[in-house]
């Protein structure tokens, strides 16, 4: 399958102000093209965040959990099956104990067993731990028939979310939802593990009021390696509220003030802590994390992640470990499978339908918004992968991945207003989301979503961009300009990572790993390490233009540093 060419684009130049002295100068002009023009706006720090008042709900879902606390009440909090729903859950666990919760314990539905979030099914399956409030992370907000399932049971029920709502709510005692309509906070990009942070934040503050602290009261900010980790994982956008929280998680990883499940992935993953970037999160810890919902429990990342004792939480990072490279081996043969079958559906004139639905009667539904998420990179289309809900099963869980410009949960939610029996339920984000439909239903839906994506998805939009912040200089391309770079995030969706594009002459070749290609560049008189990660397949012309990430080598250390090539074309 071929895969689209992007198109390099460079961002338009912006001058640093008065404010950026004292950084290093490519730093300060990578923060000046994404539109800071304060200190604070380039590194927003947690003194920053948005306030709690500011939040809805919060009024109604901290006095549930006062009330609770006070009459030692069991707390359910009920968590989802990827990185975002288990650092949530341990968030929620962790914090309602050190607010004075005695009894608190925790449950995640089986992906195969009970479906996504509070379901009946899941109801059911926690009904013997007799809660009396259930509290739900990262899920809820689209859980009608689960919340009044288990309000018939006569359980209180608090839905904490950050995903959009439909057009109406669930019968919960209380919703905190920054994406609810007419709620006033002033960031909607929170993610699950955000958002009940901040109930934490708002119950602090009303435990404070009724002075149920009679000493030093609980430090929240313990939990912010956490809330880090989940935010970074979930590719929520990082606005300046966000990237305050993963900054101060990640200061404090960097100086060890870690749990231990994340100390133990860290170690199993061979990320130093002490460098621990964004990128370290997203591709190591994270997909680890993660690994568990998608191929067994997500209870054992929760119980990883919620582990003091270190040799414990050590025991289940290897267990995830391995868990992990079985997903990624189950992932590559979907891919392989997905590639094939996309060879049989291009049109006549050789390009692909706008939108792509795939689906393999023996792909496995915990890794399907995995294969979509590699052939959108490869294609730049919406993909929506489905798999089976379980053996034998008639329905299909689907995952969808979108690109910039297509907002995908609303195209599902257009797919379901003219279909109305078509699909049976969805969620998500615009450029991620989740579905379930019955697999008679399976053409139709594709071709709905082709008609819904229309004129949406102009030759613009599909024409894939990679943005550059400009060309360095031989003098600024060095070990510390590349660490000023690391250390200058947290770099994500809507902050992202710089990038930089130059033209260099290609000096050598070699393949690394049967499908990596090691080159040295030449710039100047300059020699330059670099890599280009799965770029075997195509040999470089002797001259190029390449865009590419600055990195420090750490692999050979001192002054090392390479160029991680993300896009090359002849020069």
């Amino acid at each position: 399958m071929s895969r689209y060419k992007a198109r390099l684009v460079r961002r338009p130049f912006a001058a640093p102000g008065d404010w950026a002295r004292g950084l290093h100068p490519v730093l300060a002009r990578v923060y000046a093209m994404r539109g800071a023009q304060s200190l604070e706006h380039a590194r927003p720090k947690l003194a920053n965040l948005h306030p709690p008042e500011t939040m809805g709900g919060l009024d109604a879902a901290t006095r549930l959990l006062a009330d609770a606390i006070a009459a030692d009440a069991h707390i359910v909090v009920v968590g989802d099956f990827d990185c975002d729903g288990a650092t949530a859950c341990a968030v929620g666990v962790r914090g309602l104990r050190m607010l004075g919760g005695r009894r608190v314990s925790y449950a995640v539905p089986n992906r195969m067993v009970h479906g996504y979030g509070l379901t009946p099914a899941m109801v059911d399956e926690i009904a013997p731990m007799a809660p009396d409030l259930v509290v739900t992370v990262d899920h809820g907000i689209a859980c009608h028939a689960g919340v009044s399932a288990a309000k018939g049971r006569g359980w209180k029920v608090l839905v904490t979310d950050h995903h959009l709502p439909g057009e109406a709510l669930p019968p919960a005692d209380a919703i905190v939802d920054p994406n609810v309509r007419g709620d006033g906070f002033a960031s909607k990009a929170l993610a699950g593990v955000g958002v009940i942070f901040y109930v934490l934040m708002a119950l602090r503050r009303r435990l404070r009021e009724q002075g149920a602290f009679a000493s030093e009261e609980p430090d929240l900010s313990q939990l912010l390696d956490l809330v880090a980790v989940g935010t970074v994982a979930d590719l929520v956008p990082l606005d300046a509220n966000n990237r305050a929280l993963v900054a101060a998680g990640l200061r404090r990883m960097r100086s060890g003030q870690v749990c231990a499940g994340l100390r133990a992935l860290a170690e199993v993953s061979q990320r130093d802590l002490a460098r621990l970037s964004t990128a370290d999160i997203g591709y190591a810890i994270g997909p680890r994390i993660n690994a568990a919902g998608r191929l067994e429990d997500m209870s054992l990342g929760i119980e990883c992640l919620l582990s003091d004792d270190l040799s414990r939480a050590r025991e289940i990072a290897n267990a995830l470990n391995e868990i992990n490279g079985e997903r990624r081996a189950v992932q590559q043969q979907m891919v392989d499978e997905a590639e094939r079958a996309l060879a049989r559906v291009e049109l006549p004139d050789g390009d692909l339908p706008s939108t792509i639905c795939l689906f393999d009667p023996e792909w496995h539904p915990g890794v399907v918004g995995l294969v979509a998420s590699k052939i959108k990179e490869r294609l730049h289309r919406p993909v929506v992968a489905f798999a089976p809900a379980g053996p034998g099963s008639a329905m299909l869980r689907g995952s969808a991945r979108s690109i910039p410009g297509f907002h995908i949960r609303d195209a599902l939610a257009t797919v379901a207003s003219r279909r109305p029996a078509l699909v049976e339920r969805f969620g998500g984000h615009a450029m991620a989301a989740g579905l379930s439909l019955r697999e008679d239903a399976f053409a139709e839906f594709s071709q709905t979503l082709q008609d819904v994506a229309g004129g949406a998805l102009t030759p613009d939009v599909l024409q894939a961009e990679i943005l550059s912040d400009g060309e360095l200089d031989v003098a600024e391309l060095s070990r510390g300009c590349a660490e000023a770079i690391r250390d200058g995030g947290p770099w994500g969706q809507a902050f992202p990572e710089p990038h930089f594009d130059g033209v260099f002459d290609v000096l050598s070749t070699r393949i690394v790993g049967q499908r990596h290609l090691r080159m040295e560049l030449g710039l100047g008189g300059a020699r330059l390490n670099a890599i280009e990660f799965g770029g075997a397949n195509e040999a470089p012309p002797p001259r190029v233009r390449v865009a590419y990430r600055l990195e420090p080598d750490d692999y050979r250390g001192g002054d090392a540093f390479q160029l991680v090539v993300v896009h090359r074309e002849p020069a």
